[in-house]
């Protein structure tokens, strides 16, 4: 006997065909943040870079004055929002020395936070998608597996032909429970390492941007390079 998917979908019972359900919701939640991740990154990457190249003319000089009172609209990515809100923290408190680094640095370390947080927002679900398919998988695996020795048992035959259809029908669950884990695990790695990537490059520019405040707080002269996202 040949079975098809459709033969097999035709011979699943109820319990499997819920399995069956559960993971395809899983799979196109976890398409769907896939998706967005991936047009929110690319777009405040680009946007990032467009910052860097317009504020770090403006850095370079030295001139926080200047950068503090530009304004480059509201797509300037994660890293314009990090340097804006130490530009930000600068403004307010440029006329006390002895506080405005310290108060940079930290309004800088608040901002990368919530930079980072966001940029790892439903990075969850595909944690979840990823680690708990399979098991979904296996449930209905066994599930059918106890409902094909059921269907022996009452027939009164054994051998593989009285039971072959109940395991296809199980095995099928274990078969779609790897084909929604394993992209969902593949994209959560490459996202999580994009987004390490990008907190590095936060990292990075928030200290020489820092550098730039204290050389200015000082009045000492040198120029700083922006690092671009």
């Amino acid at each position: 006997m040949h079975f098809s998917l459709i033969e097999i979908w035709n011979s699943t019972g109820t319990f499997a065909r819920i399995i069956i359900f559960t993971l395809a919701i899983m799979s196109v939640s976890s398409l769907v943040v896939m998706a967005e991740r991936m047009v929110v990154f690319r777009k405040t990457r680009a946007d990032s870079r467009s910052f860097a190249a317009k504020m770090g003319a403006i850095l370079a000089k030295g001139d926080l004055g200047t950068a503090s009172e530009t304004n480059l609209g509201k797509d300037v990515g994660h890293l314009g929002r990090v340097i804006n809100s130490g530009l930000t923290a600068y403004k307010v408190s440029r006329n006390q020395r002895d506080v405005a680094v310290e108060s940079v640095a930290r309004a800088l370390e608040r901002q990368a936070q919530r930079e980072v947080q966001s940029m790892k927002r439903g990075l969850g679900v595909l944690a979840t998608v990823g680690s708990t398919a399979p098991f979904v998988g296996l449930l209905g695996t066994t599930m059918g597996i106890i409902n094909a020795f059921q269907l022996m048992a009452e027939s009164g035959s054994g051998g593989l032909g009285t039971i072959s259809a109940g395991i296809a029908e199980a095995l099928i669950t274990t078969a779609f429970g790897l084909l929604v884990a394993i992209p969902a695990v593949v994209a959560y790695n490459f996202l999580q390492g994009w987004v390490d990537a990008r907190s590095v490059d936060i990292s990075e520019s928030s200290n020489e941007f820092l550098d730039v405040v204290a050389r200015n707080m000082t009045g000492g002269a040198g120029h700083s390079h922006q690092q671009s996202a």
